[in-house]
């Protein structure tokens, strides 16, 4: 699930099998049943949909959400082409839609043009003469979406969650984690040298020789070796006030002296500043030290990797096939890219998410879906109620807040009541797409200004496309979202009975619920305030609770000398654990005064079980596995069932597991929070 970042919203995490027939049917189809429950259930309930569903070139990992997604975009295919088939009057939706997916289409255009859409930007760096224009520089180029050294941004204020406020950010790295370029073992360090030559190759399809190339390289990997050792850890900024540090706009002038402030953010359409969130200070010292004490000519290789990495994928072949071979195969373990047309519909989803989203609503989306899923979160509200009461370690005084802010979650199911509006926004087909892209960019935060600047929180908005395969907590808005791309097999059938479901979309329910009160949900209260409003006592019984799954998870071996991140994926963690003990209490709730029977040969414990495992049905390569290790604060697919299930205690006895079988464990080492 996906959390809005708190240092931002928390998320579901990674489809639908085609097999026809009943739930069960479906069920049964994926089981492995050469495998014993106690010894790998992951394997055990899903080893058959594995086997008929090979992982192929184009995917890294690919399992049923995967598969969900692939359906959900041939069905925005044929809306993206219904679209463009419109041949829609100059500005309206239909022209967007259609002009922009042809723009990505035509590769033959784009191999003509070459780097030449750029090389007015790649011009601009290269006429600085001074560092006084290195500023103004910046501040243009992150208008219109090309990185520089750190980032910007206007979101609410945790400590005041009516209002929004202006967000300083590190940024400017090329690989996805500060470890990348100061560990020490031979897959980090042959990852650097692959990077490396991964950037001398994209300098060289920009037209530089092979020795300026290799100067340019040099610098780049100087620059963000730099940034990155100032850089928080993902672990770091789990916690909330390692990313609060408010100051009046003259305190960040007199803490960070070398960067013009008031030309950047002048230019950037922002005005009026009396106070800003300095996010992560370490870092956005080090970048300002770099532009002050740095070679101009370094600097200048800097800002040309910058445009160069941010335009990789709107230019020739040549050069998205360069940055697929390092990112796609090298990072990732990809094969081959995705086909053309699969690019261009999630550019376009991307790009006009709401256009596309009520067209899918209109033809995807039945009212009768919406209203089982409310209450079907109202029957999750009342579950988690209870556990919340059933709480022996909380007090009184705990539990009363708790229950404030459960009765108090805003719940957002389908998609929203008013749609994104697109008219400023120009498409225009004579113009190549990467300048299209820098215009949507311009157009996106310009947008993000004027709707957010010095205004308060729209507690409206949503974080999340309808037609996006995910949810969502907010602990900024105290809100859950359930886009109505999920709210399909194998999350939610309409046909399919309670075990089924709560076993699915459920657990996906409770989880998202239970990011209210995982170790950063709690710290904000039933208003979206960062605010204490846990006893001592009771703080300390969760932080000893919440310990037991850290642990847990850093002694799982993901792969030969790399094991899971137990302080990385403890909310997450938490959150499975959360929401399958909720889901199931609102399941038992449900089915109390009509049991459900046994079906094949399944009581309807065991196929809640199966149900919430299949949903993690999955393969991922090495590669992928060990970037996601280092960077997702999501547990890896099997672990989500094979960690997970073995600290739910009903799991034991839906399936008879004992002390026997190598998944086991004992009863007092079990997580025990909600």
């Amino acid at each position: 699930m996906k959390r809005l970042i708190i240092c931002a919203a928390v998320a579901l995490g990674l489809g639908a099998c085609t097999t026809k027939g009943t739930m069960e049917t479906k069920l049964m189809a994926n089981l492995d049943t050469t495998q014993a429950p106690g010894t790998d259930f992951f394997q055990y309930a899903t080893g058959g949909w594995q086997n008929a569903n090979p992982i192929t070139d184009e995917y890294a990992r690919y399992g049923q959400f995967d598969a969900l997604r692939e359906k959900n975009r041939e069905q925005l295919k044929d809306l993206v082409l219904e679209q463009a088939a419109k041949k829609g009057e100059p500005n309206s939706n239909s022209q967007k839609v259609g002009d922009l997916y042809n723009l990505v289409m035509d590769s033959t255009r784009r191999n003509n043009e070459g780097v030449a859409p750029v090389k007015h930007y790649m011009d601009a760096v290269a006429a600085m003469q001074t560092k006084k224009e290195i500023v103004p520089l910046i501040a243009k180029n992150y208008r219109v979406g090309l990185g520089n050294f750190f980032g910007t941004g206007i979101g609410t204020d945790i400590m005041d969650s009516n209002s929004n406020q202006l967000g300083l950010y590190q940024g400017g790295l090329s690989l996805s984690e500060k470890e990348y370029y100061s560990d020490n073992d031979e897959v980090s360090a042959n990852i650097r040298a692959k990077f490396s030559q991964h950037v001398v190759n994209m300098f060289k399809l920009h037209g530089f020789s092979e020795q300026e190339a290799t100067a340019k390289m040099k610098a780049v990997m100087a620059i963000e070796t730099r940034l990155a050792a100032k850089h928080l850890s993902r672990v770091e900024r789990r916690n909330p006030m390692n990313c609060y540090h408010k100051m009046s706009y003259d305190e960040l002038k007199k803490s960070i002296p070398g960067i013009d402030w008031d030309t950047y953010y002048s230019i950037l359409g922002i005005d009026g500043i009396k106070e800003l969130n300095l996010a992560h200070p370490e870092a956005i010292k080090e970048a300002a030290a770099i532009i002050n004490d740095t070679p101009l000519n370094d600097i200048k290789a800097y800002l040309e990797w910058r445009i160069i990495r941010s335009t990789a994928n709107q230019l020739s072949d040549a050069l998205e096939e360069e940055t697929f071979a390092f990112y796609g195969t090298v990072l990732s373990g990809k094969k081959v890219q995705q086909p053309r047309w699969k690019r261009a519909v999630s550019t376009v989803d991307g790009a006009l998410g709401d256009i596309i989203g009520e067209l899918y609503v209109a033809k995807y989306f039945p009212p009768a879906a919406k209203e089982r899923m409310t209450q079907l979160v109202k029957n999750l509200q009342i579950a988690l109620g209870e556990r919340i009461d059933a709480q022996e370690w909380m007090s009184d005084v705990t539990k009363k807040a708790a229950h404030e802010k459960l009765n108090t979650f805003t719940v957002k199911i389908g998609y929203p009541d008013k749609w994104d509006d697109y008219s400023a926004l120009t498409i225009d087909p004579t113009l190549s797409y990467t300048e299209n892209c820098r215009n949507m960019s311009e157009f996106g935060w310009k947008k993000h200004v004027d709707e957010k600047w010095g205004k308060p929180v729209d507690r409206d908005e949503w974080h999340m496309t309808p037609q996006t395969v995910n949810a969502y907590y907010n602990p900024t808005t105290n809100e859950i979202c359930f886009p109505a791309g999920i709210l399909q097999y194998p999350f939610f059938d309409m046909e399919e009975d309670d075990a089924f479901n709560y076993g699915a979309i459920g657990v996906v329910i409770g989880h998202e619920m239970t990011h209210g009160f995982d170790d950063q949900g709690r710290q904000f209260d039933k208003d979206g305030n960062f605010a204490n409003w846990w006893t001592d006592e009771d703080s300390k019984s969760f932080n000893e609770r919440t310990q037991v799954i850290i642990d847990f998870f850093n002694k799982i071996e993901v792969l030969p000398g790399l094991n899971a991140n137990g302080q990385l994926t403890v909310g997450e963690n938490i959150a499975d654990h959360g929401g399958l003990t909720i889901s199931m209490q609102a399941f038992q709730n449900a089915t109390k005064e009509n049991p459900l029977p046994v079906k094949d040969g399944f009581t309807p414990e065991q196929r809640f079980y199966l149900s919430y495992s299949n949903v993690w049905a999955g393969h991922i390569r090495d590669e992928e596995a060990r970037n996601l290790t280092k960077s997702d604060p999501h547990s890896l697919s099997r672990w989500r069932v094979n960690g997970t299930l073995p600290h739910i205690d009903e799991w034991y006895t839906a399936f008879g597991i004992t002390e026997k079988d190598p998944l086991f464990v004992p009863a007092e080492e079990r997580l025990r929070i909600w």
